[in-house]
């Protein structure tokens, strides 16, 4: 299949180009975020100060909005980073972590979406719903799974409406550019247990976006090195292991990711 070629040759190219991602992200996963880029062979900077910002914006080979924490002055490096990064061609990467708790964020969003050219949007089926205007139950970050086919019908709708790759992640994972669709059948719902992953996955994306100018291809990887990871750290537990435990096995599971991984667990199917 030529998406597995394509796959390899970026896994080989994130080690060789080692791209800068610039983070603007909550604080309650900023050093598993930038911990996870490391892991994959790329190299991570948090900064959030409106009067650095676009230089630190200039240096990089992809920026990351996420949302999780907000306040008034990161919003307004949100949107300075963000045409900065669009002026130079670097890709953004938008999380809307809980779009629809309050509406403080949907504004936030809505304001964001109007100012900055996103190259992928990542989000649980809650969140992606949100950005396309349909009402859903969302808990904070808690997804709530649908079927299949809507989950597909969703990715498809938003990619349109966004001009952008989609990635909804949860039980089973849907990544779109409105025109095809990947759907991902892998991951352990262990993964939810640890905070971050969600945010994790999207500092993957981002690193990756950071080697290529195929954000399609991107967003699928990233995802699945976070979905497989949490299947081969689970499947490494002892007896009498937690979260603790698989939290640092799914770091090194991360760190030894390779095409192997893929070859023999990976469940991709395109569309």
């Amino acid at each position: 299949m030529e998406t597995y070629s394509k796959i390899e040759k970026l896994l080989i190219d994130i080690n060789e180009k080692n791209p800068l991602v610039h983070h603007i992200t909550n604080y309650v996963t900023t050093n598993d975020c930038a911990n996870i880029v490391l892991a994959i062979g790329a190299s991570p900077v948090m900064a959030d100060a409106i009067n650095e910002i676009e230089d630190i914006v200039s240096i990089s080979n992809s920026l990351i909005i996420n949302i999780g924490t907000l306040n008034d002055t990161k919003i307004e490096s949100m949107i300075k980073a963000g045409i900065k990064a669009n002026k130079l061609n670097i890709p953004v990467i938008l999380d809307p972590v809980g779009i629809s708790a309050s509406k403080y964020r949907t504004e936030t969003i809505k304001k964001l979406l109007k100012e900055i050219n996103f190259s992928v949007i990542r989000g649980n089926l809650s969140e992606i719903k949100a950005l396309c205007g349909i009402d859903s139950i969302s808990k904070g970050v808690d997804s709530r799974e649908d079927s299949c086919r809507e989950g597909e019908k969703i990715a498809l709708m938003a990619a349109k409406l966004h001009n952008t790759v989609i990635a909804i992640t949860g039980a089973v994972d849907y990544i779109s550019d409105g025109k095809k669709i990947i759907t991902l059948h892998n991951g352990n719902k262990i993964l939810t247990k640890v905070t971050g992953t969600g945010c994790m996955t999207t500092s993957l994306i981002g690193a990756f976006c950071g080697a290529t100018q195929d954000y399609f291809l991107a967003a699928t990887l990233g995802i699945l090195t976070m979905s497989l990871s949490g299947e081969i750290a689970y499947d490494s537990l002892k007896e009498g292991d937690g979260i603790g435990s698989f939290k640092v096995k799914l770091m090194d599971s991360i760190y030894n990711f390779s095409i192997d991984d893929i070859n023999k667990r990976g469940k991709i199917y395109e569309g």
